[in-house]
């Protein structure tokens, strides 16, 4: 487990490597490994890292992380189990950079120099929530993964466009109100935890399973809230699957068998027991 937090201030101010490390701290018990933030004053971003060293222990592991071309950063809380597959991708392409390590989070940032943020995420199988931002675009993606394994919250506090792991470290933030959505309380107390995408405080989503949504850092009006949309569906996988159905059930048996290996190998690679 690691965790993410940031934010976007546009009216800017002095203490933004401040705000993103106190926010940054109010979620340590995701990260106890190493710390990180990465800020850029032009825009008024501040963008945090908590690190749990699964991949990589080196600090080539390090996050926020630069890509090698320099375009984009990367806060990213998860794992790509595909990365290594992606790595030969790029590498056949002649799109990979000279690697400094190996792990997922710099082949997430070569695939997104090689394919941009929209193209690029449809590729990823894993666990993830991941905040990237594109200098040149000078626009900020969340994203989350297939099926919602990884939180990620955002929202609008005051002046300031916020994003985490954990309410926690939005809370942590100076401008954060806390005040409770009225309508999250009656879902909380029906289904017994709010859905996305709300969350129990009024101004604040979750961004829901399978969306990412680009948030431009510059001239973006006060209080606007971009758009999440959907990269992957599990009802086209059907739609998908019926189309190519498997023949008797000795078939289906063995299609499932080497599935399961497939991805249970894939999941088991790690630098620590």
């Amino acid at each position: 487990m690691c965790g993410l937090a940031g934010f976007i201030a546009p009216r800017g101010g002095s203490d933004l490597e401040q705000t993103a490390r106190r926010m940054n701290d109010a979620i340590v018990h995701r990260g106890p490994d190493s710390a990180g933030q990465w800020c850029d004053r032009d825009v008024g971003l501040g963008l945090g890292h908590r690190r749990l060293s699964i991949l990589d222990l080196s600090p080539a592991g390090h996050q926020p992380m630069v890509s090698a071309g320099g375009r984009f950063v990367i806060a990213f809380n998860g794992e790509v189990y595909n990365h290594l597959e992606l790595r030969r991708e790029l590498e056949a392409a002649r799109a990979a950079p000279e690697w400094k390590g190996h792990s997922d989070t710099e082949t997430l940032l070569a695939c997104f120099e090689a394919w941009g943020c929209a193209e690029a995420v449809p590729r990823f199988a894993g666990m993830f929530a991941i905040a990237v931002y594109d200098r040149s675009e000078r626009m900020l993606w969340l994203i989350r993964d297939r099926f919602g394994e990884k939180p990620l919250y955002y929202g609008w506090q005051g002046h300031c466009f916020l994003f985490g792991s954990e309410l926690k470290a939005l809370r942590a933030h100076p401008e954060f109100q806390g005040v409770m959505d009225p309508h999250a309380a009656g879902r909380m107390l029906r289904y017994s935890y709010v859905p996305a995408p709300l969350s129990i405080y009024r101004d604040i989503r979750k961004l829901e399973p399978a969306h990412l949504m680009a948030v431009p850092c510059a001239g973006m009006p006060a209080r606007h809230w971009p758009t999440p949309r959907p990269y992957w569906s599990p009802a086209a996988q059907v739609e998908s699957g019926l189309d190519q159905p498997v023949p008797d059930a000795a078939g289906a048996i063995d299609a499932l068998e080497t599935r399961l290996r497939a991805t249970v190998a894939e999941q088991m690679v790690s630098d620590v027991p």
